[in-house]
């Protein structure tokens, strides 16, 4: 029953992650620093930094959804690498969403009581970039809640591990 549920997860995680980076990868491919610039003059330092952290945003992506499919092709359901894949997911993928390592945005979790998006930008930026931001938003808000137990879970099991 356990691996049913984790494996159910693991699916849900996947499709998230395919449809995440489609987005990312089509905002990536259409956008480049001049075309920032064009669509709203700012801060050039900014602007890289804006793109590293969806460019890091992709990378981690990428290698979770493969992670996700190596363990789901698997005849046998692997449960403990399952685990494993959707802890990684969270502390890469949705961490990083919410909380960049460059500060570029932060979540403000006031936001969350206003129904209003919890991402706000620390300078100004193309409206491209908060499109893109808007989009993804609700689809890791989601995974967030449905891996928050889970990473508990799985930080608890590491502990009594050790």
């Amino acid at each position: 029953m356990a691996n049913t549920i984790i494996q159910s997860q693991l699916e849900d995680v996947k499709s998230f992650l395919q449809t995440s980076i489609i987005h990312i990868e089509d905002y990536l491919n259409a956008t480049t620093l001049n075309s920032m610039q064009a669509e709203k003059a700012g801060d050039s330092d900014y602007y890289k930094a804006l793109l590293s952290a969806i460019r890091k945003l992709a990378v981690y992506s990428e290698e979770n959804l493969e992670a996700c499919r190596v363990v789901l092709q698997n005849e046998v359901f692997h449960k403990a690498a399952a685990e494993k894949i959707l802890y990684r997911v969270y502390h890469q993928v949705v961490e990083e969403f919410f909380s960049p390592k460059s500060d570029c945005w932060f979540e403000d979790s006031r936001s969350a009581y206003t129904g209003k998006n919890s991402i706000k930008f620390r300078m100004e930026h193309p409206g491209s970039m908060s499109d893109l931001v808007k989009q993804l938003e609700s689809a890791f808000q989601a995974v967030r809640e449905e891996l928050e137990f889970y990473e508990t879970d799985y930080r608890t099991k590491m502990i009594q591990s050790n």
